[in-house]
């Protein structure tokens, strides 16, 4: 009787044991569907890019015209383009544009607009109006016009179009941020750290800003996968990665002159942005819902 009463008081404390917050955050994303589909799919990118690191530039970029506008098929699982260039190949070895550039992108825009929008709702008054007031200049250039802009301006490269869909990022994070410490600046934590003597500084980002991240961090998920929307579409504008760099708006771009007779050419490019975007998205739903404090206890 006694096994039995120690057994199953062992499976209720194991049951109702306090996890950590990162633990917590981990239990809710493992039961949402969605966002573990969302995170397989990026498992998937990953393993794809780490064999991207392994193929040579000459097999991505030199011309076959032999094998000039191949199907898709067992040789060539994708087919191939006017220059008879894999397209497997090409699209796979584009994922190191697509996440370095997302992320790259969302890591110059969080940097910037985080700090910006931490010390607007800190210290409001006139030094909030200031930066508020240059968030909603930046924010009132269409992106596409200021990304287009700014490669023009600094040259076409992968570290310029980085900053070019970072750039106009910035506002997004700025106003997440500032809303997020007006609601936890005049809490008491806050008050004692400045009757304690700590400088500004310390107590935005030591007290205030830690406490106010759950939005941050959703933020960050969801605005990946338009980063990488506003990074295809310059590239397929012509202001992204430099040809011959097999980045997917590019790739989808020199395709559109052969889209009725190789729509393959922008197919299969096309479909990995948009399952890309999409597990992005899923993955910011399961973090939006796992930081959600009315599902804490759920």
């Amino acid at each position: 009787m006694n096994n039995i009463n120690k057994d199953t008081s062992e499976l209720v404390s194991k049951k109702y044991k306090k996890r950590s917050q990162i633990g917590e955050i981990f239990h809710h994303l493992k039961r949402n569907k969605g966002a573990m589909a969302g995170f397989i799919i990026l498992a998937l990118l990953v393993v794809a890019f780490i064999a991207s690191l392994f193929m040579s530039w000459e097999s991505i970029t030199d011309f076959n015209f032999r094998a000039r506008f191949e199907r898709p098929g067992a040789e060539h699982w994708f087919g191939t383009d006017n220059y008879g260039r894999d397209l497997f190949m090409r699209v796979i070895y584009g994922t190191r544009y697509t996440l370095a550039i997302g992320l790259g992108a969302v890591f110059f825009a969080s940097i910037f607009g985080v700090t910006a929008g931490a010390i607007a709702g800190y210290y409001g008054g006139k030094v909030d109006d200031v930066i508020t007031r240059f968030s909603d200049v930046l924010a009132s250039i269409p992106g596409l016009l200021l990304g287009m802009v700014i490669v023009t301006v600094l040259g076409q490269s992968l570290m310029n179009l980085i900053i070019a869909v970072g750039v106009q990022a910035i506002p997004i994070y700025l106003r997440m941020t500032r809303a997020s410490i007006l609601t936890v600046r005049n809490h008491e934590f806050v008050e004692a750290a400045r009757s304690i003597g700590f400088p500004n500084f310390r107590i935005i980002f030591t007290e205030v800003l830690p406490n106010g991240l759950a939005p941050i961090i959703v933020t960050i998920s969801a605005s990946l996968g338009i980063s990488i929307i506003v990074a295809a579409s310059l590239s397929y504008l012509g202001f992204g990665v430099p040809v011959p760099h097999p980045e997917w708006g590019a790739i989808i771009s020199g395709g559109k002159e052969f889209a009725l007779n190789a729509p393959y050419i922008m197919t299969f490019p096309g479909l990995f942005i948009m399952v890309t975007v999409l597990a992005f998205n899923l993955l910011g739903d399961g973090l939006r819902d796992a930081l959600d404090p009315k599902l804490k206890k759920r």
